[in-house]
């Protein structure tokens, strides 16, 4: 069951990539079909083995994907695609006999996907910022203009912090310090990236659900503001059947190849590793 399991998921995970980064969405078919099969094929295993706990380590785990996937988007962190990805996968990850194991594999799966995730974002920003260094560079200037109280606050933090670190010689408040002096630079940053080099005007044709606006509109005196879950059916609707302009939206990373990589990381614990879970011995 694991292996089939292992080969239906990667086999998805390589069309969500596909997918994301052609159209900048995964379709709610893929992940929804993933989900069913994933189910299935526990159901099947469960009846025909008379041991009904890899159905129910199924069911659990795509409960907990549901209320992580609602607790990243609703933060902000995964657009609706990467949430539902992060669901049907809830349904695949639990491969283990134990509860114990399962939720190993479950920390060790998110610690993955949120380490990778935060390096590949990191490195396709700067690719962006690269291919887009004069608007990059001109949007962070005028974005620390307007910040920069907030870095200077943060730059008096860190040094106060760094007076107590060596005062108590504490090295970790050094390390709350760097964090501290790196915000700023870091939101100014991504604000920089997000505006310089994200957004691209469309064809009213070309819109989906789920789109960004990246500015408010009217269409037929109606305001259609941006909002996180990006466009929905009626606005969608709306905008295509009267208004005649191109769009600016806002387009997000393919997050989709970290998810990818983070399962990667199980399949390579799993086999050459033994399945030893408990990578660092705290449990």
């Amino acid at each position: 069951m694991i292996e089939l399991l292992f080969i239906l998921t990667f086999i998805w995970l390589i069309f969500a990539v596909i997918q994301d980064f052609k159209y900048r969405e995964i379709a709610n078919w893929l992940n929804f079909s993933l989900i069913i099969f994933a189910l299935a094929i526990r159901a099947f295993y469960s009846a025909f083995s008379a041991d009904y706990k890899y159905i129910l380590f199924g069911i659990a785990g795509l409960a907990i994907g549901f209320i992580l996937a609602n607790v990243f988007y609703y933060a902000r962190m995964f657009a609706g695609g990467d949430a539902k990805l992060l669901i049907a996968l809830g349904a695949v990850i639990p491969f283990a006999d134990t509860w114990r194991e399962n939720m190993l594999i479950g920390l060790i799966f998110l610690a993955s996907l949120l380490f990778i995730g935060g390096i590949y974002s990191l490195i396709y920003s700067s690719i962006l910022a690269y291919n887009n260094k004069l608007k990059f560079n001109n949007k962070f200037k005028q974005e620390f203009k307007k910040n920069k109280k907030y870095f200077y606050l943060a730059l008096i933090i860190a040094i106060f912090i760094v007076l107590v670190a060596f005062y108590f010689n504490e090295f970790i408040f050094i390390v709350f310090a760097l964090i501290i002096f790196i915000f700023p630079w870091l939101y100014i940053y991504t604000k920089a990236v997000e505006e310089s080099c994200m957004l691209k005007l469309v064809n009213v044709k070309d819109l989906t659900i789920g789109d960004w606006l990246a500015e408010k509109i009217t269409v037929k005196d109606k305001e259609i503001n941006p909002y996180w879950e990006g466009l929905n059916e009626e606005q969608l609707h709306l905008i295509q059947k009267n208004y005649r302009k191109k769009v600016l939206v806002k387009q997000g990373i393919p997050f989709s190849l970290s998810f990818l990589l983070a399962f990667l990381v199980l399949i390579y614990i799993k086999y050459n590793m033994n399945g030893d879970w408990n990578l660092l011995g705290l449990f």
